[in-house]
């Protein structure tokens, strides 16, 4: 591996990371947050500190190109660099860091109402930035990495493939960004058109793009009681939930692409079905009256769905199953290439359309069927490699809750918040709640859930794969 090309770059990022914090701190300046200012300073010293020791191992030569074992370490050093020097300014809170960058949204901290608003937008700014990727807007305003770059790229996209739809990787990251921009400015006008104010409608925007989730007030949505803030969240987070190369492609040859998109059509229909049968349960168990019921389910489906973890009331209390559904919404998540976090909507469809193959060629065995999406054949290693996420996903999920529950915490409470965290949602169940997030997890739990929700948004494999020891040998084999 090229540790001088690594550190270069990745002196680079911890540079971009204090360039993040410009606005936050020019916000506490203007708003006379002395304890704000003097933290996001002291957070770029130590982001200049970072970079100038970096450099000063590292360079970048005109021969350099990245490989794979290049673009996993710049992903995973880099993403725990971000979330490390980001914790400064909530005062050492490598919990609130970590759920900031990795789009979970769960705060420990019992009153978010007492926070300095330069403290807001920088939680805000943290889901914003790590939702879309930090390597991705990295590449989008800075120089690009070279022919390599697309290796750093796989390693923190998400979903089962990594397809690119410009021939050059930075002009793929910069149509990403574009779009990604051009939603967060509409999201914050109209939840400015719907009553919110500036600060809350930008903070909110930035949060629902990112599907992230944190939020200004404890709790959250339900603090407005905005019957069109809520239906203009609910579009919002269904759209983030989308995959942003699909509309990148959408953009350049007509939305029929998204009509025709298999796997968004499978999401909207799941959602669908959720929110319909939800809104039954709680018509009839809770004395909701129709439109009020239909209301609340489709925001909580979306919300969950997406991973985004907004809260217009207290779901917690709904019936078993409704929340039953809301838990299956939370493990399956959005689309792939989304800011949205779960298992993702293309595995299961590309699972089921396995096992559909499999069936068939038990009672034709010399049929030729073959797993196809959006009309054209996935390769074996896509079907193979989403399989592989689904039992690391079941397998990281028993292994929090067994963890948890030797911190004290009961099956169904480990269950509950094991699942949301893995999902990178944040709201749950139980000890978790629809709004306490991470405040009431005892210590060792907060430490695993920051390890957690670091593989959830890394998918996994790309975090363990630098801790394999092979991935430190000199070899040719990566």
């Amino acid at each position: 591996m090229n540790r001088r090309l690594v550190s270069a770059l990745l002196g680079y990022l911890t540079l971009f990371c204090g360039a993040a914090m410009i606005p936050p701190l020019i916000f506490a300046a203007i708003a006379k947050e002395a304890g704000g200012v003097w933290a996001f300073l002291l957070s770029m010293f130590l982001c200049l500190a970072a970079t100038f020791e970096l450099e000063r191992f590292g360079g970048v030569k005109g021969k350099d190109n990245l490989g794979v074992r290049e673009g996993i370490a710049i992903t995973v050093i880099g993403w725990l660099l971000v979330s490390i020097l980001g914790m400064v300014p909530y005062l050492d809170s490598f919990v609130e860091s970590v759920s900031g960058f990795s789009g979970t949204g769960a705060t420990v901290f019992e009153d978010v109402e007492i926070l300095p608003r330069s403290i807001l937008i920088w939680r805000s700014l943290s889901n914003w930035v790590g939702g879309l990727g930090i390597i991705v807007i990295f590449m989008a305003i800075l120089p690009q990495f070279g022919r390599g770059a697309m290796y750093v790229i796989r390693a923190e996209s998400t979903g089962p493939t990594k397809d690119r739809q410009m021939p050059r990787i930075r002009d793929n990251a910069k149509a990403l960004f574009l779009i990604y921009v051009t939603l967060t400015i509409f999201c914050a006008l109209t939840y400015f058109l719907c009553g919110l104010n500036p600060f809350a409608a930008i903070n909110h925007a930035m949060t629902t793009i990112a599907t992230g989730g944190y939020g200004i007030y404890n709790g959250t949505v339900d603090e407005y009681g905005n019957d069109y803030l809520e239906i203009a969240m609910t579009f919002f987070m269904i759209i983030s939930s989308g995959s942003f190369a699909m509309y990148v492609v959408a953009f350049r040859r007509g939305g029929h692409v998204i009509l025709r998109n298999t796997e968004f059509k499978t999401y909207l229909s799941i959602i669908a079905v959720a929110a319909a049968i939800i809104s039954a349960d709680l018509f009839i168990e809770m004395n909701f009256d129709i439109l009020t019921a239909i209301k609340y389910a489709s925001f909580h489906v979306a919300s969950l769905s997406s991973t985004t973890g907004f809260v217009a009331v207290d779901f917690d209390t709904w019936p078993p199953l409704s929340k039953g559904f809301l838990m299956m919404t939370i493990f399956l998540g959005g689309c792939a290439g989304s800011t949205a976090g779960g298992l993702k909507v293309a595995r299961i469809v590309l699972l089921f359309k396995m096992l559909s193959v499999i069936v068939q060629k038990k009672i034709h065995p010399q049929s030729l069927s073959q797993v196809k999406m959006n009309g054209q054949p996935i390769d074996d290693e896509i079907i193979f490699g989403a399989a592989r996420f689904f039992f690391a996903i079941c397998i990281m999920d028993i292994i929090f809750a067994f963890v948890m529950m030797i911190d004290g915490i009961d099956l169904i409470n480990s269950v509950s918040v094991s699942v949301s965290t893995m999902a990178s949602v944040g709201p749950g169940f139980g000890i978790e709640g629809a709004t306490s997030g991470y405040s009431l997890l005892p210590n060792l739990s907060k430490i695993f859930a920051c390890l957690f929700m670091f593989l959830s948004r890394l998918e996994v494999f790309t975090v363990l794969a630098l801790l394999s020891p092979s991935f430190w040998h000199k070899s040719k084999n990566w």
